[in-house]
């Protein structure tokens, strides 16, 4: 369990029950994203065992690429709330995972390193480079040059021999299966990255891989024309069939790319159509039941009870990038209130579980706690919860405010930061094969049945 001595101590005696929250007040959504988070934390080790094997990672069954997530809901936790006691474990977790070359490419979990867990890493990076989140390692770069290099590894993958373009879901032939399939997470999340990074620094060259990974998203069909995202498809048959499920966070990453883009363009209306437009689909994920309206589910996976552990965090990913979005296209702003706000008080009244009554459940829209209890169940509480703070915060930085910060001042600089960015290099061999993409491709694939069957026995 993650310990900070007196912070830690002060937080157990001083819990405030999450199903309590008053959503018109910042002192008790503070008070409460503060649980939550410490909850989350509890998920945590690594500053324990402080082994290169255990920091910045959660212990089993959660992947590399849900810890990415998980550190930047916690900086999302930082910048919202202004509570900075997770600060120097924060840092400790993100430069560890920095990899050799400075890219996010980490020997020690290459054998569960796909393009949509660097890319997830990256999404941590970067909302610490955009808010000038101390970095006091003189010996790394900083976090903008961090995520810029990986833009360097993500460009040269893209493979235009299948499919008329695209990054396949793995980067590694000896992960099983995703060589073969390309997956609207990887693309968003290089659509999103490619977004932001020119946004962050001003270069048009990122403006312009951003149009084009749109353009082949809607072209393959991973974007409908009424701006459903579906997961992906297989490119031994040059994408012929696309796969028609789909999950809330891909729709909440191409979402938050739009919008930055609308923001960098100033008001590009083919931005704002597109924004408007994901926003609009993401409606299929709220309202399951008459009496759940505007409260969040993940209509892939939980009505039939086989989510798995990747799944169970995926709706604080389109809580994390809708707020964002609003601070992008502030006239999103009512809608997704609208949203978010009974999605909010609805998770937090499913965080009423353990001795304390702070433990998250899964289903928000049955009224309570489920039981089923996980950290992607306290980080998508923690990040619909805490995005609730979301207009009081500073928006992200942008070219000529991103400045490398070594102490704890943030404000924004007169001049542009430098730029020493790595050029691409050529990507390099696991040292290890894991089976995680081989399970998550057969769970995909399994719940697809399952939704099926389910769907035979009720029209039957």
């Amino acid at each position: 369990m993650y310990i900070k001595s007196v912070h830690a101590a002060a937080l157990a005696a001083a819990f405030t029950p999450p199903k309590d929250i008053n959503i018109n007040d910042q002192a008790s959504i503070r008070s409460v994203a503060s649980t939550l988070a410490y909850e989350l934390m509890a998920w945590y080790t690594g500053n324990v065992t402080n082994t290169p094997e255990t920091i910045a990672v959660f212990p089993e069954p959660y992947y590399w690429w849900e810890a990415g997530a998980a550190w930047g809901a916690m900086l999302d936790y930082s910048h919202y709330t202004g509570d900075s006691s997770y600060d120097e474990v924060i840092t400790q977790a993100l430069l560890s995972q920095v990899g050799p070359k400075f890219d996010l490419m980490v020997p020690l979990h290459y054998g569960s390193e796909g393009n949509d867990d660097q890319v997830f890493w990256s999404f941590a990076i970067l909302n610490a480079a955009e808010r000038n989140f101390p970095q006091p390692d003189d010996s790394v770069p900083p976090w903008l040059d961090i995520a810029e290099n990986t833009w360097n590894t993500m460009v040269v993958r893209w493979n235009e021999s299948s499919c008329g373009g695209g990054l396949a879901w793995q980067i590694f032939e000896s992960n099983p299966n995703g060589m073969n399939y390309k997956n609207s997470v990887s693309n968003g999340g290089f659509f999103q990255l490619s977004a932001r990074l020119a946004r962050a620094t001003g270069n048009d060259t990122y403006l312009q891989w951003a149009q084009k990974v749109w353009d082949w998203s809607e072209k393959v069909g991973f974007v409908d024309d009424k701006f459903n995202v579906y997961d992906g498809a297989d490119s031994k048959d040059n994408c012929a069939e696309v796969n028609k499920l789909s999950f809330s966070y891909a729709q909440g990453i191409y979402m938050y790319g739009a919008a930055v883009l609308y923001n960098y363009t100033n008001g590009d209306k083919s931005w704002e159509n597109r924004t408007s437009g994901l926003l609009k689909a993401a409606d299929s994920y709220f309202s399951p039941y008459e009496n759940a309206t505007n409260i969040m589910y993940e209509h892939a996976c939980e009505p039939y009870e086989v989510c798995n552990n990747d799944m169970k965090s995926f709706k604080g990913y389109l809580s994390r990038f809708m707020w964002a979005t609003t601070r992008m296209m502030p006239t999103t702003l009512p809608r997704i209130q609208t949203l978010l706000n009974a999605s909010a008080i609805a998770a937090s009244k499913a965080c009423s579980g353990g001795t304390n009554g702070t433990v998250c459940g899964q289903k928000w829209y049955v009224g309570g706690f489920d039981g089923v209890t996980g950290l992607g169940q306290q980080m998508t509480a923690l990040e619909t919860v805490q995005g609730l703070l979301a207009q009081e915060a500073l928006p992200p930085f942008k070219a000529g405010q991103i400045k490398h910060v070594k102490g704890s001042d943030n404000t924004p600089p007169t001049t542009n930061p430098a730029n020493t960015s790595s050029s691409p290099t050529s990507s390099p061999t696991p040292t290890k094969r894991s089976n995680a993409a081989g399970d998550v491709f057969v769970e995909r694939q399994l719940i697809l049945l399952a939704i099926c069957s389910v769907l035979v026995i009720t029209f039957a």
